[in-house]
């Protein structure tokens, strides 16, 4: 099988990997090649999925391999795109309990990375839906791992970001979907104090939050919160997602300057009126908005972008929130992507991202300034016992895992028993010496 020596990135395209990438276009083809860390999609955005070493992309291993119409249980390849899962399932009745922002995560990224989604105060993590899976080990045999086989294994798998293992399938459980449409309620957030206690009263099924990242002073936290329910009425006119259209070209540097942005942030958040508005929308545009553009990544320009991402804990999430949107907002660096959402305790292994409280996720075009400030909040976050999550991070340090992740020791016990060679070490891996071997 040849290997595909072109250099990749992950979704930021600041970070590059080096070792190049072997496809097999059948599970049969894994037997045959040197074993490597899994990619998938590329959607995490540092160097989650780069590695100095071949890697095996999973892309073409995207079979369905049975569906149970009556329990909603699905067992597939990890290679398949949970927008597929969507689009297929949907209007059928089910669909994946948890989606991430991105519907093009592959199923086996979804379980490396224990994704989240708009539901998670009520639904927890991806990992808690899964079943089983069929892994790969470092000795190339493959065997179904779950609660009550491996459980250790099985349980490391799950938010293990790829280090246990090639994933080749797994069985979920998914969950109902009476409608491929939702009704969203969307309010005007007038600062961050206002968001907190709107999250705090909200009970919809699915919730998320838009900040204006570039507000100060009384618009410190300012945004759009959007709640949604499955619609209930008749909704004959669903249809089929469209085409995505492509992101032609890097945009220029200018086309996220600060004035831009602000400009941009004021227009968004004036598009809501003060007294709300009610519209229903298919589920895919709601879970998925960023979809509809091929490549939006390229509006970050040619340079790529950081996203920071964290989640804190509920006693100390107001105060680190406001410390964190203040120095954001002073930076000038914010682009128009920030995010807020409340989070429940659902979380499925000891390298799961999720936690009780609010995570914040903000995008920073790369440059000068942008990691400094990045790293900066990093430092906060850790400060107020909070983490950031993996598969968005190209800029934490070693030293800071084990205060954000306190399960790594036992994390560090199950790699060493699973892979002591350190076949599936990702450059991730290497630079937070997640391994615990530098």
């Amino acid at each position: 099988m040849p290997l595909n020596t072109e250099p990749y990135t992950g979704w930021g395209r600041v970070l590059t990997g080096t070792g190049g990438r072997l496809r097999p276009e059948k599970t049969a083809g894994l037997k045959h090649i040197d074993l490597g860390p899994a990619v998938g999609a590329l959607r995490s955005y540092g160097d989650a999925a780069l590695n100095e070493k071949p890697s095996v992309d999973m892309t073409r291993l995207d079979r369905m391999l049975a569906f149970d119409a009556e329990t909603g249980v699905l067992e597939a390849e990890a290679g398949v795109p949970l927008t597929t899962l969507l689009d297929t399932f949907g209007p059928r009745g089910w669909m994946p309990a948890v989606v991430p922002g991105t519907g093009y995560a592959t199923l086996g990224g979804a379980i490396a990375a224990d994704v989240h989604g708009k539901n998670h105060h009520a639904a927890g993590s991806f990992g808690q839906h899964v079943l089983s899976v069929r892994l790969i080990g470092a000795d190339g045999v493959a065997r179904e791992v779950s609660e009550t086989a491996e459980p250790d294994v099985f349980r490391a798998t799950l938010g293990g970001m790829g280090l246990t293992g090639i994933i080749e399938s797994a069985r979920i459980q998914m969950m109902a979907c009476p409608s491929m449409l939702v009704d969203v309620h969307e309010r005007r957030m007038p600062n961050l104090a206002a968001y907190m206690e709107a999250f705090e009263d909200s009970t919809a099924t699915f919730s998320v939050g838009w900040i204006d990242a570039t507000g100060t002073g009384a618009k410190l936290g300012r945004g759009i919160l959007e709640e949604a329910e499955f619609a209930t009425r008749e909704t004959p006119f669903w249809k089929p997602r469209k085409p995505p259209k492509p992101v032609p070209f890097n945009a220029p540097g200018f086309a996220l300057a600060a004035p831009v942005v602000r400009t941009f942030n004021q227009l968004y958040y004036s598009r809501i009126s003060t007294t709300g508005r009610k519209p229903t929308k298919p589920i895919a545009a709601f879970f998925h908005p960023l979809d509809g553009l091929i490549g939006w990544n390229k509006l970050y320009g040619k340079r790529g972008f950081h996203q920071f991402q964290c989640v804190l804990p509920t006693e100390s999430a107001a105060l680190t929130l406001d410390a964190m949107l203040r120095e954001i907002g002073q930076s000038g660096l914010a682009a128009p992507l920030a995010v807020l959402k409340k989070m429940g305790p659902g979380r499925a292994g000891p390298l799961s991202f999720p936690m009780a409280g609010y995570t914040l996720a903000v995008d920073f075009t790369n440059r000068p300034g942008a990691a400094p400030l990045v790293n900066r909040l990093i430092a906060q976050t850790v400060d107020a016992g909070g983490r950031i999550y993996l598969a968005k991070d190209s800029l934490a340090e070693a030293q800071q895992m084990a205060a954000m992740y306190p399960e790594l020791e036992g994390f560090r016990a199950t790699l060493r028993a699973l892979d002591p060679a350190g076949l599936f070490e990702t450059d991730l891996a290497r630079r937070l010496n997640i391994r615990g071997m530098q």
